[in-house]
């Protein structure tokens, strides 16, 4: 009786909570539902609407949204008394990608990123004036420092939810914002200059909070994520201790920091790259061992690793774990004869685990086309035109391509069956699913 009672609170909470969004909120829509988990970070829209693609995240970047100009055709918000502007050909390009996803049925992610413009007014206002120009990749982590830069981030995310969350959904529907990318690799994806754990940890809290918030006032069920990269226990052996964090005592980090000032509703976007970027058979990862505090990594071989320490009460938000999705991940292609099948191979293997693991919810591949600006690696489902100026013309379609479109199909045993010798297994009894912790 004692834990039927407690189960009924529990549900209790999680109603009246949802009760309270949604009556602080313009729009109410339901989350879109999908027990599928097939996803990829799309280039081409009618290619991945084509593969039946039911998780799509796009990059937003707010250096090419915001209009601190004020043109005569921009598009404005108001809030907190003032109208800011939004440049439009942006927004629609941006509209051009989100709607005929999220129309074919796609569980659409923003994956929202300020990157330096050269612009001085503009980086003041969006980047952290921490932020160090000598960084390798020139994105910065938010200004959630001064009144000018929590204004315009809260502007920029108030005015994006509100447009793809109309109930007509004229523009399209996005269900999820992932607010930064690796975050706990600071200084090459967030840069803040260099900061210690303590200090990054809460301006990240400040910052998702805001966006938690502001998406919160638009649309009641849309999902909040922090981003994070592989490193668990060690940080990126890239970077110092105060470049780069392990993502395990970040989160523990966040999560007190979070209870500390009201919890709220964030979610985690994991990328389970294999140890070895450049090695896609990721069941040989050494570093990816099976305890949650000293495994230095968790990689798609140990992945049920996070599910389960999300499941500690300290992780819980009104008694019920985060969500979980695997937002950026993907396989190189090696050199060789096999080196092909070999990505293919990966994807399998991966997309099984994912299978089996029913607190995950999404498993979006990274990349739709190899690309030339990614150091070698070739993630893509397409190889890519060597010839062309463009970085990511797509050329030919790897074997992945198949594989990833008969994957959460009728064919997908068959079209499996070619990975078992190449991995080492003659089935795939090791993943059997494995029940919910929701």
């Amino acid at each position: 009786m004692f834990h039927r009672l407690v189960s009924f609170l529990s549900l209790f909470v999680v109603a009246a909570s949802s009760l309270a969004a949604a009556a602080g909120s313009r729009y109410s829509w339901p989350f879109p539902e999908t027990s599928r988990k097939k996803g990829l970070q799309v280039q081409m829209v009618d290619d991945a609407v084509s593969l039946g693609v039911r998780h799509a995240a796009l990059n937003l970047n707010l250096a090419q949204l915001v209009d601190l100009t004020g043109h005569s055709n921009s598009l404005t918000w108001s809030g907190g008394g003032r109208t800011f502007h939004f440049h439009p050909g942006y927004v629609q390009a941006m509209d051009r990608q989100v709607k005929p996803l999220s129309d074919a049925g796609a569980v659409v992610s923003i994956i929202v990123l300020a990157y330096a413009s050269g612009q001085p007014a503009l980086d003041a206002v969006l980047l952290h004036p921490g932020y160090d120009p000598a960084c390798p990749n020139h994105l910065g982590a938010f200004n959630s420092r001064t009144p000018e830069g929590r204004a315009w981030f809260t502007a920029a995310l108030e005015f994006l939810a509100e447009r793809w969350s109309r109930p007509d959904q004229e523009f399209g529907r996005v269900a999820n914002w992932i607010i930064g990318n690796e975050v706990n690799s600071h200084w090459f994806w967030a840069n803040c200059g260099r900061v210690s754990l303590e200090q990054f940890t809460d301006d990240y809290e400040a910052v998702m909070r805001l966006a938690h918030d502001a998406v919160h006032r638009e649309s009641a069920h849309s999902r909040v994520y922090l981003s994070l990269e592989h490193h668990w226990n060690i940080h990126y052996p890239g970077g110092d201790d105060r470049q780069t964090f392990p993502g395990r005592p970040f989160l523990e980090r966040f999560a007190a920091r979070a209870r500390a000032g009201g919890d709220f509703a964030w979610h985690v976007a994991f990328h389970p790259y294999p140890e070895n970027l450049f090695e896609p058979r990721t069941w040989r990862d050494a570093s990816a061992t099976t305890n949650v505090h000293t495994t230095p990594r968790i990689t798609f071989k140990n992945l049920e690793l996070l599910p389960q320490f999300l499941a500690q009460p300290e992780f819980l938000f009104a008694g019920h774990p985060r969500r979980i999705i695997l937002s950026e991940q993907g396989f190189h292609t090696p050199d060789g004869p096999d080196g092909e099948a070999i990505q293919a191979a990966a994807y399998c293997y991966a997309m099984r685990k994912v299978a089996s693991l029913p607190a995950i919810d999404s498993f979006i591949l990274h990349r739709h086309v190899d690309h030339g600006q990614e150091g070698g690696l070739r993630l893509g489902l397409w190889s890519r035109d060597l010839t062309s100026a463009n970085p990511a013309q797509p050329l030919r379609k790897k074997p992945i391509y198949a594989v990833f479109r008969a994957t959460e199909t009728p064919e997908e045993d068959a079209a499996y069956a070619f990975a078992l010798p190449l991995i080492g297994w003659t089935n795939w009894e090791a993943f059997a699913p494995t029940k919910s912790p929701r």
